[in-house]
């Protein structure tokens, strides 16, 4: 029923859920059946190890950094600030920029190559 109602949203030309800027832009929909009724829900999102995405370059943080400001200078977008946290094994966010110093890894999207040679 999941794929009949995926089916159905792509073919009505409904937009998808999500932007693409969104950490769950792609993420298929399921629908399970309670006694309520169908409830429709997002499928897990996995994300790939760290050395998977192609670096692009790297940021030293410093003292104010904050992702969604990090990810506007560098990604152009400060709502893709989850690509650095995806791109640095992340799982709380506010952790990569607590300590001045610390090298950020800002990549290019799960994928997509053509970072740095080598990184």
């Amino acid at each position: 029923m999941a794929d009949l109602l995926q089916a159905l949203l792509e073919a009505s030309g409904t937009p998808p859920p999500f932007p693409p800027n969104s950490r769950y832009h792609g993420v298929a929909t399921a629908v399970r059946d309670t006694p309520a009724g169908p409830v429709v829900y997002l499928r897990r999102r996995f994300i790939a190890p760290p050395e998977a995405f192609a670096l692009l370059h790297e940021h030293a943080v410093v003292e104010g950094d904050r992702l969604d400001n990090l990810a506007a200078a560098t990604l152009g977008d400060p709502e893709l600030a989850w690509r650095i946290a995806d791109a640095n094994g992340a799982l709380r966010p506010d952790s990569l920029t607590a300590t001045p110093g610390r090298r950020l890894r800002i990549t290019l999207p799960e994928g997509l190559s053509g970072g740095i040679p080598g990184a």
